[in-house]
């Protein structure tokens, strides 16, 4: 089946933002797709999302962030901030009724930023975010992931020069990281206290991660406030998770937290 056309809105920012909106059954629930960094909409994991919620009538969002895939912008322009208020602005313009945001590696971030956001400003029933599935989650990645993995070199070309281009194992490298993203990124970091999201959270984990250390979840488990939290580690699994098996996995969680959600 052909990709749901694309449309694009104006950010805040400026850049035209690039999405793929599925329309489901109203008052279902209904799934918004947050990608991860250098990542966009038309990956395999993306694309499976809108797969399972069309099987099902339920409605789908999926966009990419400034930067990013098919959105205006340059990449290295990106700061946490920029991204997760094109985040918000998608979910709060282009969705309705309850929703489960689903946030891979930086989107994981995103997701809890923008749920914990929503929570503290409209409160649990208004927020409409239902549930989290996050996939190797990296919260405060540019602290803890990067600047504090970062040797003296990599530190001082990013101080001094502004930028290091970072090498990428997936082909689609090197990624500029910015001083003004390690700086930005400072003013987001959510691990050193509780994190109220108000819904459920399910947690998908490799534990080859090489980029995401599994036990940055145990951290983030820690962190977060409520009882019904669940981390699923993936023997053998890599950062992506987007094998056959995978996949097949990110939809059985869904399903569960929809009925769960719903009953």
């Amino acid at each position: 089946m052909p990709p749901t056309p694309h449309e694009t809105f104006p950010s805040a920012g400026g850049p035209e933002i690039a999405y793929r909106r599925l329309a489901g059954t109203p008052d279902r629930t209904g799934v918004v797709w947050l990608g991860g960094f250098k990542s966009t909409m038309d990956g395999g994991k993306a694309a499976s999302i809108e797969a399972w919620a069309r099987a099902r009538d339920r409605a789908c969002l999926r966009f990419d962030y400034s930067g990013h895939g098919l959105s205006g912008g340059a990449f290295r322009d990106g700061t946490i901030s920029r991204w997760l208020a094109e985040a918000r602005q998608a979910f709060e313009t282009l969705t309705e009724g309850p929703r489960i945001l689903v946030g891979s590696s930086m989107g994981g971030w995103i997701a809890l930023l923008l749920a914990r956001a929503r929570l503290a400003e409209v409160g649990a029933g208004a927020s409409r975010i239902a549930g989290l599935v996050l996939i190797a989650p990296a919260a405060d990645m540019t602290e803890r992931l990067i600047w504090g993995n970062a040797g003296p070199e990599i530190r001082r070309a990013i101080d001094e020069d502004g930028v290091w281009l970072s090498p990428s194992a997936y082909g689609d490298g090197p990624y500029p990281i910015t001083k003004a993203l390690i700086e930005d990124g400072r003013r987001h970091l959510i691990m050193g206290g509780p994190i109220a999201t108000g819904c459920p959270v399910r947690i998908l984990h490799g534990l080859e991660d090489p980029d995401v250390p599994w036990r940055h979840s145990l951290d983030l488990v820690d962190c977060l406030e409520g009882d019904d939290v669940t981390v699923t580690f993936v023997k053998g699994g890599d950062h992506r998770l987007s094998t056959d098996r995978d996949i097949a996995r990110l939809g059985t969680v869904l399903e569960e937290l929809a009925t769960t959600i719903e009953a």
